[in-house]
This record gives C-alpha cells, sequence and structure tokens, in this order.
C-alpha cells in the first residue's frame, strides 16, 4: 500500500487506521507470523496501533504484547507470567527522555556527581536488556533518547557537566557502543527523528500531562514506520536494488542530445556540483551492500560514455545490471531481476520523470518508486524511506555488488556452452564446507533472515541461536562458501540439523539465490550425509513449509532421492533418506578445507 511508504500522511494513518488494516488483511498477501513484546516507559497503544500497520504492509503479521503503563523494567528483569508465556520473537522498548530518573536538575551539579548519575541510569537500561536476551534470546529494539525541548542554561545545557542535553547526548553515546558491541541489539534513532522532525513537533507536554503519551501524537506514525524498517531488516524483508535512471537523474542534461561534454556533473556548476553529490550518496549505499542498476531509454553506447564522464562518481563497474535501450522500463527492471536471481520486490527505481514512475508503478506494484524532483529530495525520501534498513555490514555486504557482477557474466559465459555440465565444469568452482566458523556467524545470522525463495523451512535465526546451535552436541551444523574463476562468493548455504537417535531432522536449509543452478546444494547433500555417517545417523528427514515464495524447492528432496513420508493440504511435505547405499552426487565443485 503506497500510503504507507514515506513519505506518508500521518494525520490520515492514525485517522484511517481500522480501515487501512482491514484493506491490508483482505488484499491476499501471504505474510509472516510474529509476535511482539512492546515495553513500554509511557502510553504504548498508538504506536502499536501505528506499527502494526506498517508491519503489515512490509509483509508481516504481529501478534502484540504490551507491558503495563511504565513497566518495561519490571517486565524485563523480573517478567511477567503473560509475558514469559508469549515467548516473543522480538522486543521493542518504548522509552524516551521522560524515563531518565536520574536526570541532572541542577546545572551546577558536581561532575563526580553527575558521572555517577550516568553510570547508575545506564545501568538501569543495561540490567534490563541482559535479563530479556538470558530469558528470550531475541532481537531487543532500544530508542535512544530525544533532546529536552526547555533549556534552563542555554547553549550551557549542551556541554556542561550539568546540562540536561548534554547527559542525554552521552547516555546516546553509552547506548551506540552497547548496540555495537552486542549483536542483536539494534538502537532506534529517536534523537535523529525529533530532530529532522523538529523539537516543538516532537514535544507536546500537554499529551504527557494528559495521556501520558511521551511525544506528540502527530510524529507517532514517523516513530512506528522508523521501528517497523528496523523489525522488517531483522526479519529479511529489505529491498536489495537501486535501480537508476541516467538523464537527469545521475547527472544533469540529456546524453543522447548534449553529448559526453554537455552534460552537468562535478563542481564546475551548481547542478553537477549537486547530481556529484547525488552519485556519492548512491555510491555509499553500493558500499553498504546495496546492489546498483541502471534502467534507462538510452542508446547504451551513450549510457557508457555519461558513466566514464571525467567527473562521475559512478562508473559501469559499479553496477551488476545496466539495461540502456528503449524498451519499456517495467520489463527492463524484469530482465535485471532476473539476470539477478532476484525478485521484482527488491528493487528500489529512481526516475525523473513522473510518468515512468508511474508506468512501473502500474505494471509492477511490488517495485518501490521514488520521483526525483530534485536531488536533495531523492536523498531523503531514499534515507527515509528505510528500504536498505542496515543491522550490520559483513564483508560479503561490502562485496555484493561485485558478485551480482559476476553471476552476469557467468549467465553470459553459459550462452557459450551446448551443454549444461560442461558450462559448470569451466568455472572451476571450488566450495569449502564446514561447521560454523566464529567468522561466519554474522554472516550465517543474514542469510537465514534474509533468504526466501531456497528456503526449505523458513525458519530464522538470532545471532545467539545460531551460536547455541553450533556449540550443541545434539545438532549438526554447515555452510558452504563457494567460488570460480569469476570470483568468490562467500557463505551462499546453511543446513541444521537436530539429531535424534538415529536420524537427522532438518530444522533448516537455505542458499543464497546468487548461486542457484550451480549445484552447491548437492556439494551440502554430499557433506551432510558425510557427517552423518560419521555419527552413527543412518537416516535424514527433511521438511518442506510451503510459503509464497519458496515454491522452487517443493520438490528439491525428490531430487535428492528422498522418499515422500506425508504431504499436506497446505502443500507442507516430510521427505527421508536412506544413506546405507547414499552415493555422493556432486560432480562439479571440487571441495577444499579451506580458500
Amino acid at each position: 500500500m503506497k500510503e504507507l511508504y514515506f513519505p506518508f500522511d500521518g494525520n490520515m494513518i492514525m485517522r484511517r487506521r481500522k480501515a487501512l488494516k482491514k484493506q491490508l488483511l483482505a488484499d491476499g498477501t501471504t505474510r509472516i507470523k510474529k509476535k511482539i513484546a512492546v515495553l513500554g516507559g509511557s502510553t504504548t497503544d498508538d504506536v502499536v496501533t501505528a506499527l502494526e500497520l506498517f508491519l503489515l504492509n512490509f509483509g508481516i503479521e504481529p501478534q502484540f504484547y504490551q507491558s503495563e503503563y511504565n513497566k518495561f523494567y519490571e517486565d524485563a528483569v523480573f517478567g511477567s507470567s503473560d509475558f514469559v508465556e508469549f515467548k516473543p520473537d522480538l522486543i521493542y522498548i518504548h522509552t524516551t527522555s521522560r524515563n531518565l530518573s536520574l536526570i541532572p536538575d541542577d546545572a551546577a551539579e558536581s561532575s563526580d556527581s553527575v558521572q555517577k548519575r550516568l553510570d547508575d541510569q545506564f545501568g538501569i537500561f543495561k540490567q534490563a536488556w541482559i535479563s530479556l536476551m538470558q530469558r528470550f534470546k531475541c532481537p531487543i529494539i532500544q530508542n535512544n533518547f530525544e533532546l529536552p525541548l526547555f533549556r534552563r542554561t542555554g547553549n550551557y545545557d549542551g556541554w556542561g557537566y550539568g546540562g540536561q542535553a548534554a547527559f542525554i547526548n552521552r547516555m546516546n553515546v553509552l547506548f551506540s557502543d552497547y548496540a555495537r558491541r552486542n549483536n542483536g541489539f539494534y538502537i532506534n534513532d529517536i534523537n535523529y527523528l525529533s530532530s529532522v522532525c523538529g523539537l516543538t513537533k516532537w514535544h507536546d507536554p500537554e499529551a504527557w500531562y494528559l495521556y501520558k503519551y511521551a511525544m506528540s501524537p502527530s510524529v507517532i506514525p514517523d516513530l512506528a514506520y522508523s521501528v517497523a524498517c528496523i523489525v522488517k531488516a531483522v526479519f529479511g524483508k529489505n529491498q536489495k536494488v537501486i535501480d537508476l535512471d541516467l538523464d537527469n537523474t545521475l547527472w544533469g542534461g540529456v546524453i543522447g542530445d548534449d553529448g559526453q561534454e554537455g552534460i552537468e556533473i562535478g563542481p564546475e556548476t551548481a547542478v553537477g556540483q549537486s547530481f556529484s553529490e547525488f552519485q556519492s550518496f548512491i555510491k555509499g549505499y553500493k558500499n553498504c551492500g546495496v546492489i546498483l542498476a541502471v534502467c534507462s531509454k538510452n542508446d547504451e553506447e551513450n549510457a557508457l560514455l555519461g558513466l566514464n564522464h571525467t567527473s562521475s562518481v559512478l562508473h559501469p563497474d559499479d553496477f551488476a545490471s545496466i539495461k540502456a535501450n528503449w524498451d519499456p522500463k517495467d520489463i527492463n527492471i524484469s530482465n535485471s531481476a532476473e539476470e539477478l536471481n532476484l525478485l521484482p520486490e527488491s528493487f528500489v527505481f529512481i526516475d525523473d520523470n513522473p510518468a515512468e514512475c508511474a508506468i512501473v508503478e502500474g505494471q509492477l506494484p511490488e517495485v518501490k518508486t521514488i520521483n526525483l524532483e530534485t536531488v536533495d529530495d531523492a536523498m531523503y525520501k531514499l534515507s527515509r524511506g528505510g528500504y536498505f534498513e542496515t543491522l550490520s555490514i559483513s564483508e560479503d555486504d561490502v562485496k555484493r555488488s561485485e558478485m551480482y557482477a559476476a553471476n552476469a557474466k557467468r549467465a553470459a559465459q553459459q550462452k557459450s556452452f551446448g551443454n549444461y555440465t560442461e558450462y559448470l565444469l569451466s568455472l572451476g568452482m571450488k566450495a569449502e564446507i564446514g561447521g560454523f566458523k566464529p567468522v561466519y556467524i554474522q554472516r550465517i545470522t543474514q542469510l537465514t533472515n534474509k533468504s526466501n525463495q531456497f528456503n526449505l523451512t523458513t525458519r530464522r535465526y538470532t545471532e545467539p541461536e545460531i551460536r547455541e546451535a553450533a556449540e550443541s552436541s545434539d545438532h549438526i551444523c554447515l555452510c558452504g562458501r563457494l567460488a570460480d574463476k569469476f570470483g568468490d562468493n562467500g557463505i551462499v548455504s546453511v543446513v541444521i540439523g537436530r539429531c535424534e537417535g538415529d536420524t537427522l531432522h532438518v530444522e533448516l536449509w537455505l542458499m543464497s539465490c546468487r548461486v542457484l543452478k550451480r549445484d552447491m546444494e548437492l556439494a551440502m547433500l554430499d557433506e551432510l550425509a558425510k557427517k552423518c555417517r560419521e555419527r552413527g545417523i543412518c537416516r535424514i528427514t527433511g521438511y518442506y513449509y510451503k510459503t509464497a515464495k519458496n515454491s522452487m524447492v517443493s520438490k528439491l528432496y525428490e531430487t535428492f532421492g528422498f522418499d515422500l513420508v506425508e504431504e499436506k493440504e497446505n502443500g507442507d511435505s516430510v521427505w527421508s533418506l536412506d544413506l546405507d547405499s547414499y552415493e555422493n552426487k556432486n560432480k562439479v565443485i571440487k571441495t577444499v578445507e579451506e580458500f
């Protein structure tokens, strides 16, 4: 629902929330179900209402638990029976500056005294986080703190030891440090939100006195959207590609008319400088793991001339896919998606022409579009849209664009072979398959929460759960890394199996779409069978749980040689493989101990 993507009308959303919810639930979308606990230091009813709408729109159907008013600490540390029985998949702690009980009230207070206040206040929150993580082992989202609206001492309040703004700023730094050190703990940055909305709009003392709302009701949708973006990132619902027009989007002017020397890019003009800034902004996304693509009505020769301009920040090798032709842009986006082994819903399309955006929206409603009216407007919409909400940045993230570009080269090479096996052998593939090394844990966690198509059980794991499985004597855990002559794909496949007597039950089997149809699944199966035999296990039981996106693997176990044990009406199925007569199936990938 476009009305629920940024920029949105918050007042309309709160006014029509019941109708919007009804419309969303009736749209036929298959959504993942998640339990979310909201622990509040203030009234949270409207926060939950708005959060539900945004999550439904992101493909997540939430069930909520709410703490009693200002009982976030008690629920976290001591745990009510209802909360414990709820067993949340994620916890959101909605606290604000109103909940800083130890904030200084005397600007003349000594530095030692203020430091003790800071340590004690942080300790209260830290105790809550540790208790929650130990009890539930699930992701936690925590608000940081907004600045006060009133300052007794003027600017001194921001830097003096006893200043309230100074205290809040130091608390925010402590929260950030904790998040960096603890995976699965994320900050919802209301310090930024309150600034971008404006403190005079954010604060509403009357709403606090009357209803115990810690912020103006008018900004609750902004807050809820920000939280929803983190939640969707946790559960693998982010977009993956920025697909860009060229003329008057990445540079000023029309390259086909103005020529390379006539387009505006670079510091010589104000317009050129603005497009340089935009290109730098976009390249920053690539450096965080977002894939870049081009979708332009242009001759390819002219498109490449523009991207090779001496002042261009972005160059052809920054893009995993370049579609510069005169075909409709929705067709080019679809072709790029197929080329990259991604779904169109992974794309955000940016174009200066509103008609082109409208056509793409009409033909591919799952693609998110941004009409570039001005460079700064597009940057603001892209950043506030939360399409690429980042939880962490791994080595694989940094290399992702190059990996997908290499896939395009593989696809091109495939066309020169008449025999598919010969093509696979020509790639010179090698795989490192083994247990969950500490260096790979972060990437493994990412995969479990991002992979939707090649994912047999669609289970999602937190990092502590991955570590627990890796250390468990009752589990066999495998991850696979694949490389070939075009490059290293990084960790691309994960298997987690639970041992029970002489049987291994497959709890998770997934693979990145970027290595589809390259027999990596066979190499993983061979290694899994080997590990099972070493443990005295003679049977593997595999499970397929049907979703709207994983139909491609519905018959995977059948292709492996498993026997069908049970098939349910909803499409779920159970499969079994006797290992007594198992023979290795991988013929094209060389397995190595370590790259």
